[in-house]
C-alpha cells in the first residue's frame, strides 16, 4: 500500500500541477475574453413589455445595459411601466409605431404594438414616487421657466437667439416642450432634461436631470458633479466654490471609499459619508432632518437674488417657508458633524457677507442707475446694448454672487478674490462712468447693433396666461 502511494504521488503532484496552470491561464485571459451577460426574464411581465427588452438588446444596448444594472430592473419596472402612453396623448412617439411593422425582428410585429412617449416626465414618474413628485412640483427648480421669463431680460427682450437659448440657458432650465407640424417633437425643444421643462402632460422638470436615464443611479444623484452640470460658471460657481472647501478637499481625498448607494432615508453622515456634497446639505435626510426634492427648504437668504433678500420675499418665486424654520433645518444638518458654536459663527458671518453686499454694494449701485433712468440719461431698454448696464449687471449676477455664495459655502478665495475684491472694481468703474454722465447730462451709449438679438419674447402660454385682447 505504501509502495503503491508512493508511485502514485508523481502522477497526482502533475497533475495538481497541470490544474494549477490551467487555472493560471484561465486567471489571465479571463479579463480579456468577452462575456455575453443576459437578461433573463423570470418574472411576470407583459409581451409588450418583454418586445422592448429584447428589441433594445439588440438596438439601442446602452439604453438596455443601463436599465438592466438599475434598481428598476431589479424591482422588475420595464420601460413600459415609465414610457407607455395612451394613444391619444399629446406626446405620444408617432414614428414608434414603424418598429411594429418590421420583418427584420421577431419583437416588431403587431402583436407587440404599444403606445409610448420618448419624454418621462414627473407626473410619471409619480404614480411610484408621489412624495418626490410634490415636493419637486413646488421648487424652484420645477419653475424655473416661469421665474427666467419674469425677470430676465435675454428673454423679455429677445436678447439671445433661439438657438443660443436652446444650446446654453434652456439645457439647465429647460424648455417649453412642443411638437412641430410632422407630429415630432420640436427639435428646437427637445431633447432636454432641464430642471424647468415645461412637458405635454402640463407637468413641469426632468427627474433624469439628476438621476440621468436609464441607470436613474442614486449615487449619482448624491455626488457632485450632477449638480455642477448646471451650478457651475461666473455667475453662480458652486461646484467651484464647493471644491474649494475643506468639504471639497476631503471629499476628493477620500471620498472614493465612502457609501454613495444607500438606500434612500438611510444615507448617514459619519457612517456613509465623511463630508457633505450638495446633496447632502440641501436634500438629503440628516439626523430628524427628512430628505426633499425641494432645494428651496432649508434656505434662509435667496443668494443668487440681486438684492439678497429672504425665500419668502423673492417676488418671481416666493418660497411658502418660514426662513427661520428652514436655517433650523439647516444647521441641524451641519451639527451632525459641527459643534453649535461652529455652526452658529458661520452664519453670524454669512450674514454679516450678505448685508455687507446689499448696503455697500448693491443698494448705492442701484441708486445711481435709478438716477440715470430719472434724467433719461438710460434709455430703460438699454440693458446689455449699454455697456454701463452690463457692469451694474455682472456686479450682483457675476461677482455679487460669488461673494455671497463664497462666504455661505466656506470658499475664501470666492468670497474675497473672486468676490468682494472683483466687486470693488467693478463698482468704482460704474460709478465713476455714471458720475461723469449725470455730470454731463450725457446720455449712455447704446449700440444700435448687438448680435444675435433675435429671439422670440412671446411668453408661454403653457406659463402665463394670454394678454386680453382689447
Amino acid at each position: 500500500m505504501k509502495k503503491l502511494c508512493t508511485l502514485a504521488l508523481p502522477a497526482i503532484l502533475a497533475a495538481l500541477w497541470l490544474l494549477a496552470g490551467a487555472a493560471w491561464a484561465a486567471e489571465q485571459t479571463a479579463p480579456n475574453q468577452p462575456k455575453m451577460k443576459e437578461f433573463r426574464v423570470v418574472r411576470g411581465m407583459s409581451p409588450q413589455a418583454q418586445a422592448c427588452i429584447e428589441c433594445h438588446k439588440t438596438e439601442s444596448p446602452g439604453i438596455f445595459a443601463d436599465w438592466a444594472h438599475s434598481r428598476h430592473a431589479s424591482a422588475n419596472i420595464t420601460c413600459l411601466d415609465c414610457h407607455q402612453a395612451e394613444e391619444t396623448d399629446k406626446d405620444v412617439a408617432q414614428e414608434h409605431f414603424k418598429q411594429y411593422q418590421r420583418s427584420d425582428n421577431k419583437w416588431g410585429t403587431s402583436q407587440y404594438r404599444a403606445a409610448i412617449s420618448a419624454v418621462v416626465t414627473p407626473k410619471d414618474c409619480s404614480r411610484c414616487h408621489p412624495d418626490e413628485a410634490k415636493q419637486y412640483a413646488k421648487s424652484k427648480h420645477a419653475n424655473t421657466m416661469e421665474i427666467i421669463w419674469k425677470i430676465d431680460p435675454w428673454l423679455n427682450f429677445g436678447l439671445n437667439s433661439d438657438f443660443e437659448r436652446s444650446n446654453g440657458c434652456f439645457h439647465c432650465h429647460g424648455t417649453v416642450l412642443k411638437i412641430d407640424d410632422k407630429g415630432q417633437l420640436d427639435p428646437l425643444t427637445w431633447p432636454n432634461v432641464g430642471v424647468g421643462r415645461v412637458n405635454l402632460d402640463d407637468s413641469k422638470g426632468s427627474c433624469a436631470a439628476c438621476h440621468t436615464r436609464h441607470r436613474f443611479s442614486v449615487a449619482e444623484a448624491r455626488k457632485p458633479d450632477t449638480c455642477g452640470q448646471c451650478h457651475l460658471g461666473p455667475d453662480h460657481p458652486q461646484l467651484e466654490i464647493w471644491n474649494e472647501s475643506k468639504h471639497g478637499a476631503i471629499t476628493r481625498s477620500e471620498g472614493e471609499k465612502w457609501n454613495w448607494t444607500a438606500a434612500p432615508g438611510t444615507w448617514t453622515p459619519g457612517v456613509d459619508y465623511r463630508a457633505p456634497a450638495c446633496a447632502a446639505c440641501h436634500m438629503s435626510g440628516s439626523g430628524q432632518v427628512l430628505t426633499t426634492h425641494d432645494v428651496t427648504e432649508r434656505l434662509s437668504w435667496e443668494l443668487q437674488a440681486p438684492l439678497t433678500v429672504r425665500p419668502s420675499d423673492f417676488k418671481a418665486f416666493p418660497a411658502p417657508t418660514n426662513w427661520q424654520e428652514e436655517r433650523q433645518k439647516m444647521q441641524q444638518v451641519c451639527m451632525q458633524c459641527h459643534g453649535k458654536q461652529w455652526v452658529l459663527s458661520h452664519y453670524a458671518q454669512m450674514d454679516g457677507a450678505v448685508n455687507l453686499y446689499n448696503d455697500t454694494y448693491y443698494k448705492p449701485a442701484l441708486a445711481k442707475l435709478n438716477e440715470l433712468y430719472a434724467k433719461g440719461l438710460l434709455a430703460k431698454d438699454a440693458f446689455f446694448k449699454a455697456p454701463l448696464w452690463t457692469e451694474f449687471y455682472e456686479l450682483w449676477h457675476h461677482e455679487g454672487r460669488r461673494a455671497r455664495m463664497g462666504s455661505a459655502m466656506m470658499a475664501p478665495d470666492y468670497a474675497w478674490w473672486h468676490g468682494f475684491y472683483e466687486c470693488k472694481k467693478r463698482f468704482v468703474n460704474f460709478m465713476h462712468e455714471a458720475d461723469q454722465h449725470l455730470a454731463k447730462g450725457e446720455k449712455v451709449f447704446v449700440t444700435s447693433d448687438y448680435p444675435g438679438a433675435t429671439g422670440d419674447t412671446t411668453k408661454p402660454p403653457q406659463l402665463f396666461k394670454p394678454a386680453a385682447k382689447k
